[in-house]
């Protein structure tokens, strides 16, 4: 069930939430608890299993783990969960990956039958494994509730393509959240959720159109201007596609009483890719940080231990995206330039100014989303030497009548907040503190942006979200 479709919006959502509101306090988590089952089965029936026996199998693991005596003895219901997890994410999303691998190089036939992946299987582990760690760590400890931990992983706004959620985070939310039912907090969601709906159905699915026009042409066909085009056309597609669905789940978490972390902060204002990774995914950002670069050593090492870290990390980061050499090659090329930056690239920023270092970076970021986007690496690499050969010729792709103007639009948007007066003005528009005269505005703008939103889903038949296949 997608997020941005006519029975999500229209008949799923509203049944919803009438119920939610209705129900007692005490049994709001089962409302959440049966729709979350429900919407995660309608688009995978048969791995709802999966996650319900995972689930069932941590809480157990967890709760034994913390009931030891010694650390020794812990370490073995850690490592134990942590196979669980990680075993289930390498055997849907990457057995396949490596069986080719192996294939390939060594000119072996071997037989495996293709593993269809569950969607959302990449954001649910990684809070199976914040919290089996957080207690291992000793920052909280283990639910006594097993249906309080199914509530906590199974959360249907995030559950699908995040925000990555630790549960310290929402931990006292998920028993009481009765503070932040008021109205304000309720209409803040309601118009959050609804800025994230036309975020991505007016503008991502607009310019994502043309993005695969550009992409499902022959190489020989592409010149630097399409290129070019196809390459912005899906910097904006993956950007507002993304944190538009993010925007509805913190929307609706509000409206529900949750409040889940911020995922993006205008990272196309960024001045640097250190900058930019601080402001794209903040939540997977953050997990990376705390999981995987703080125990490797951090930033508490030698220099060349420092850059083996940040190049360990990136490449994992770009692994999880995806099971293919062009997500591995995509998260090499963001460590590369990190480690540039920590070398010499920073301070060459630094006194260029955000003027010029905030343009290089947008077309470094452009240039490598170029990788992300095309799983055939010859061809990614195809295009990406079209971009910077400057070979024109007629080009044999239609330009999308819209493409231009939500090119424009996407790009004014992603620029706002890069003055502090701007900035200013973006957070009282996602803030909480409405006037009188605000509220009337904000009901009005939600609900016009609702009902285009919907307009425009019911004109287009191209409504993928780009972050549901990780």
């Amino acid at each position: 069930m997608v997020f941005s479709g006519i029975t999500y919006l229209v008949y799923f959502l509203p049944v919803f939430i009438l119920l939610y509101h209705l129900a007692p306090h005490k049994y709001k988590n089962a409302v959440i608890l049966i729709a979350s089952i429900y919407f995660y089965s309608w688009g995978g029936p048969k791995f709802i299993f999966v996650i319900l026996g995972t689930t069932f199998l941590d809480f157990f693991l967890v709760n034994a783990m913390h009931e030891q005596k010694t650390q020794s003895a812990k370490r073995k219901f850690l490592v134990l969960s942590l196979c669980l997890n990680l075993g289930l994410l390498f055997y849907f999303k990457y057995c396949n990956f490596f069986i080719d691998n192996i294939n390939e190089i060594f000119g072996t036939e071997i037989m495996w039958t293709k593993v269809l992946l569950p969607i959302g299987i990449s954001f649910y582990t990684f809070e199976s494994l914040t919290y089996v760690v957080d207690v291992y760590r000793g920052i909280h400890k283990p639910l006594k509730n097993f249906w309080h931990y199914q509530t906590y992983i199974l959360l249907f706004p995030k559950l699908i393509a995040g925000p990555i959620v630790r549960y310290h985070d929402i931990a006292d939310q998920i028993t009481n959240r009765e503070k932040n039912y008021t109205p304000d907090v309720k209409l803040s969601g309601f118009l959050i959720f609804c800025l994230g709906l036309a975020k991505k159905t007016i503008i991502a699915n607009t310019i994502g159109a043309q993005a695969d026009a550009v992409f499902n042409l022959d190489i020989s066909q592409i010149d630097t201007t399409a290129a070019w085009i196809g390459a912005i056309a899906y910097t904006f597609q993956i950007y507002f596609d993304f944190s538009g669905y993010s925007d509805m789940a913190i929307g609706l978490g509000k409206i529900m009483g949750f409040r889940l972390p911020e995922n993006f902060n205008n990272p196309y204002t960024s001045a640097s890719i250190k900058e930019f990774w601080k402001r794209w995914h903040i939540t997977l950002g953050a997990w990376i940080q705390n999981y995987l670069y703080i125990p490797l050593g951090g930033n508490k090492v030698s220099n060349t231990k420092l850059y083996r870290n940040l190049v360990i990390c990136f490449l994992l980061s770009g692994l999880w995206h995806g099971a293919s050499w062009n997500f591995v090659l995509w998260g090499a090329y963001h460590g590369l330039f990190l480690v540039l930056e920590r070398l010499f690239l920073g301070n060459v920023y630094k006194k260029l100014g955000k003027f010029i270092s905030v343009p290089v970076t947008f077309i470094i970021v452009v240039t490598g989303w170029v990788l992300f986007r095309n799983e055939n690496l010859e061809y990614a690499l195809g295009v990406i030497k079209q971009m910077y050969s400057f070979h024109f010729f007629a080009g044999k792709f239609a330009m999308n009548n819209d493409f231009l103007f939500m090119a424009i639009l996407a790009l004014v948007i992603s620029l706002f907040a890069i003055t502090q007066k701007t900035k200013n003005i973006q957070n009282k528009i996602y803030g909480e503190n409405f006037s009188d005269t605000g509220r009337w505005v904000a009901v009005l703008a939600g609900g016009v942006l609702f009902y285009i939103s919907l307009s425009y889903v019911s004109a287009l038949n191209f409504n993928p979200f780009i972050y549901f296949r990780f």
